[in-house]
């Protein structure tokens, strides 16, 4: 069983019960937090994050179904498991109205509170995959995810770059039937329209040139699993109906084949971008939207769930402190502070690359303030600012020619006044490679809009 960071709330007014349950949980290696009524719960509820709630119903002067009511006001998806002594059939119907997952009926025996406690509770770490999830509004948004990893229906994970798309998307294919089976992820951005078809359907041998043999799609790889299609509205319009086909028939052709493969795949996508804006403008198909949107997720900026980010970013540097040789350090109270007072336009995507920076420039065992370089880190500035400024052979800091790539873009774009019009002829490239790099390098912090 994985290891639980995130403790129990118990609430009960009697000091013997109260000091039982302690004990129950403390043998089982569980952390909690004891109090003693439904005033102090609500109080330790609004200072930290706990994984699930068991509370006594008889208590003055708050019972357990207002606290109940109180926390589903809160803290929505926040398990709660009641207990009582008066199996009485009026308080069991109101509390399951107003949200509770289930009864415990006093007196009972220590493994029935651990099972409805392992049964309900919301996972914390799912096993070390990477899952960061204190904020409350990350709770919610896990016990959304855990919630619909049960079912096979279609989810769109919407939100802004870098917020984590694919590790939630990761996490509901861990949470569900198919957690045994391959979990296959295409950028739909990252790859050519020329080849996009093929990676995703497969292909027989001589389809085209260069097919010296039959390759199976993502489609197929994806069999028994999941399939993510990342970005998915950066898919051409002409593709996204041939997308339509595959999704409603459950069935794929490879490209120049005539014989339809049957799928058994559970399909999530993503985008950060409006999608019904998309299918306004006329660049996604609107049937194609309503087949995907069966289970829209929208995942919070990180702005927007503080409680996280000092937590993701001790995440960080252990990973890649483990990677540097770095073992060991720290983050200084100022380094802290520093972190949760910046907004973070890149989200998680900023956060790790700011966390790797930072460790590369650090010597000691602590991280400072000094070492976030984050008040004079890129993407305060626009794409034009950036090509403005001067450059000399000498200052060049080009270490391959993806920067080189990058510096010409930029630069570009500054010189038509960011029109993308007038860039894409310039540049040679098509509005959706345009779009795409840009996307990148706002996603790496070189620029905001």
């Amino acid at each position: 069983m994985a290891e639980h960071s995130l403790p129990i709330l118990v609430v009960e007014d009697d000091p013997s019960l109260r000091e039982a349950i302690g004990d129950t949980l403390e043998l089982a290696g569980r952390p909690y937090v004891a109090v003693d009524g439904g005033e102090a719960a609500l109080k330790v509820l609004g200072e930290q994050a706990f994984s699930i709630v068991v509370s006594d119903v008889r208590m003055m002067p708050m019972d357990g179904i207002a606290l109940l009511k109180e926390i589903r006001s809160r803290l929505p998806h926040l398990p709660v498991v009641l207990m009582t002594a008066y199996a009485e059939v009026e308080k069991a119907v109101d509390a399951m109205r107003s949200g509770a997952c289930d009864f415990l009926l006093k007196p009972f025996e220590p493994k029935a509170l651990l099972a409805h406690i392992n049964k309900y509770e919301l996972p914390d770490s799912d096993d070390g995959a990477g899952v960061v999830a204190i904020d409350p509004a990350s709770r919610d948004l896990f016990a959304i995810a855990q919630r619909v990893a049960q079912t096979d229906a279609t989810v769109l994970l919407t939100g802004e770059s870098g917020v984590g798309k694919e590790v939630v998307a990761r996490f509901i294919h861990r949470q569900s039937a198919r957690r045994n089976g391959p979990f296959v992820a295409i950028n739909c951005a990252a790859i050519p329209d020329s080849l996009l078809e093929a990676t995703l359907f497969g292909y027989e041998k001589g389809a085209f040139t260069g097919a010296q043999q039959a390759q199976a799609g993502k489609f197929e790889q994806a069999q028994d699993g999941t399939l993510l299609l990342d970005e998915v509205t950066e898919m051409p319009m002409g593709l996204q109906a041939k997308l339509l086909r595959v999704l409603q028939e459950r069935e794929v052709e490879r490209v120049g084949g005539k014989k339809p493969v049957a799928l058994n795949i559970r399909i999530v996508a993503t985008s950060n971008r409006d999608m019904a804006e998309a299918v306004a403008k006329g660049v996604f198909r609107e049937d194609l939207y309503y087949r995907l949107n069966v289970f829209p997720v929208a995942i919070p900026p990180l702005r927007d769930r503080p409680l996280d980010i000092v937590p993701i970013a001790r995440y960080f540097l252990v990973e890649h402190g483990g990677r540097f040789g770095r073992s060991g350090v720290s983050f200084g109270a100022q380094a802290e502070q520093a972190l949760l007072r910046h907004t973070w336009p890149g989200n998680v995507r900023e956060l790790e690359n700011v966390i790797q920076r930072a460790l590369i420039l650090s010597t000691g065992p602590e991280i400072g303030g000094e070492h976030l370089n984050l008040a004079s880190a890129p993407g305060r500035e626009s794409p034009k600012v950036v090509a403005e400024m001067p450059v000399h052979e000498s200052d060049k800091k080009v270490d391959n020619m993806k920067d080189l790539e990058r510096e010409h873009i930029l630069r570009t774009l500054a010189e038509v006044d960011g029109s993308r019009k007038m860039a894409i002829e310039r540049l040679g490239i098509s509005e959706r490679t345009l779009r795409y790099k840009l996307q990148q390098y706002r996603d790496e912090g070189y620029f905001k809009d």
